[in-house]
């Protein structure tokens, strides 16, 4: 049986992801990217917030949620995994069709924002741990 609470979102890299934007983290289901999109960790997705279950939706749009989000990149010789906890707002609205948004900072904005007060479990490691 699935679990109505957890999404799968399915992702890959771009030649311009750098991940480098200090509060956000964006994947895109668009299969294109520029340089200036320092935000976006993946792009392609198969899946965006109105996508999701009406119940994960529900979830999410309260103060009381945590949010996790388990990040996977499987390179050619390794694979690297991160999980950034957040947390959920009645002011999240998660029906974008296009890209899904975590951010560090209490802000939100629209409706691609699934979490806020985002944080990694673990420090900065080194930027290019596949390499």
């Amino acid at each position: 049986m699935t679990d109505p609470l957890v999404e799968v979102v399915r992702a890959r890299g771009h030649e311009h992801v750098s991940a480098t934007h200090v509060s956000t983290f964006e994947v895109t289901t668009d299969d294109w990217l520029t340089p200036a999109g320092d935000c976006i960790l993946a792009v392609e997705a198969d899946r965006a917030p109105r996508d999701f279950s009406a119940a994960f939706r529900d979830a999410c749009a309260t103060t009381e949620a945590t949010i996790t989000a388990t990040i996977t990149v499987e390179g050619p010789s390794a694979t690297h995994t991160e999980t950034i906890v957040g947390h959920g707002d009645a002011r999240l609205d998660l029906h974008a069709e296009r890209t899904l948004v975590l951010r560090t900072r209490a802000y939100t904005d629209d409706a691609r924002q699934i979490t806020l007060r985002a944080q990694a479990d673990s420090p900065p490691r080194d930027p290019d741990p596949l390499a």
